[in-house]
């Protein structure tokens, strides 16, 4: 076995190489290293017994998210849904419980929902050790809560909800009129963090926030087959949006993205290692003044001459002191990006917050593992 010295030049020399020539480094060699939140914990066997050791990982503005750290361990054994009246056992009797609560499956499942899931504060949804879809019905809704954490389940084909009752506490169950089929729709809620997630083909987006929702961090998901991705900021006139925080890192935004990866509106967006393939109209869109600083991404422009560009402003004038910055980002088949504005653009994390990031050249090998992780107890994830 090579020593640690030894391993540690060979990975120096493979940084260097790919630093020097990334097109050359993506065609010979993709190197196996993890991003700042994978290496926190996929390298330890005792995943599968420690797993609140996940919610110490998160960076960004969602760093503070802390789930069901401090709960019970509630395990899911039941697909059946009941909006109105959980039973023990199923997803939504988990998530809608006042307490903190750290929610496993107990087995691989397809849970199809008959109206939108309403999960409440301090909730983990942790799908490792198991395939877990939720699909074919209405997803899921973050609204009015703090401290959730969805990692490692896939989230796709989602449908709108209907008018009905849709029980959100244990001593709550109200009338909802409807969710719009968002894969995840997180409404006027804080420190937030969706990681290692699978998302396509919904009725409308595959992540919105919204309604001064902030403290988010959405990391290492895959993103494939959709229309509008990512919005955030409800309306241009919704001054509360200017709260929003969010940073997207480390994400595989694949084939089949037309567009809004994401599209902000007055609020703030760091988006740091992400991979981006081909998009069908733009990437990074928004209106309203928004701040947007786009670091260590990889972009790889369509084919299309006309759609190399990849930012959009949502109006033909007055956006020329809008922030929106490019840094150590990497683009390839003629992609480029319109910077605008002056004056500092950091994200301001804290000290807890903050991260490295990356050359763009990086984020096709930091992104490889995006989307939900094959775990097995007691080998390293």
């Amino acid at each position: 076995m090579a020593s640690p010295s030894y391993r540690k030049l060979t990975l120096t020399l493979v940084l260097a190489f790919i630093s020097l020539s990334p097109s050359l480094a993506k065609d010979y060699y993709t190197p196996r290293i993890l991003n700042p939140i994978d290496s926190c914990w996929r390298s330890k066997s005792n995943w599968a017994t420690n797993r609140r050791a996940l919610a110490d990982c998160a960076v960004g503005f969602g760093k503070n998210a802390i789930g069901g750290k401090y709960g019970a361990t509630y395990v899911v054994t039941d697909p059946s849904d009941d909006p109105a009246n959980p039973r023990p056992g199923t997803l939504r009797y988990g998530v809608v419980q006042d307490k903190p609560l750290w929610i496993v499956f107990g087995r691989s499942m397809v849970i199809t929902l008959k109206n939108e899931l309403m999960i409440n504060s301090y909730k983990t949804i942790d799908g490792r050790g198991a395939k877990v879809e939720i699909a074919y019905g209405p997803c899921i809704t973050i609204a009015h809560v703090s401290h959730v954490i969805i990692h490692g389940i896939g989230i796709h084909d989602c449908k709108p909800g209907k008018s009905g009752i849709v029980r959100d506490s244990p001593t709550h169950a109200g009338r909802r009129r409807g969710s719009d089929g968002d894969g995840i729709d997180i409404f006027d809620s804080s420190d937030i963090w969706i990681d290692h997630c699978y998302l396509a083909h919904c009725y409308d987006g595959l992540i919105d926030v919204i309604h001064a929702s902030t403290g988010i961090t959405i990391s290492n998901n895959f993103f494939t087959n959709h229309d509008k991705v990512m919005l955030f900021g409800h309306d241009d006139k919704n001054v509360e949006d200017k709260a929003i925080r969010v940073t997207v890192a480390f994400n595989h935004f694949g084939p089949g993205l037309v567009q809004r990866m994401p599209r902000v509106r007055l609020g703030y967006a760091h988006l740091a290692n992400n991979r981006y393939d081909r998009w069908e109209m733009y990437a990074i869109g928004g209106s309203a003044n928004p701040t947007i600083f786009s670091e260590g991404n990889y972009y790889v422009a369509p084919n299309d001459r006309y759609r190399k560009q990849v930012t959009k402003r949502e109006v033909k004038s007055g956006w020329t002191n809008w922030k929106w910055r490019s840094s150590k980002d990497r683009f390839i088949n003629g992609a480029y990006f319109v910077p605008s504005g002056y004056g500092s653009i950091s994200p301001g994390y804290s000290y807890a917050q903050s991260f490295k990031v990356a050359d763009g050249s990086l984020a096709p090998a930091l992104t490889s593992d995006a989307g939900p992780l094959t775990c097995t107890a007691y080998k390293p994830c």
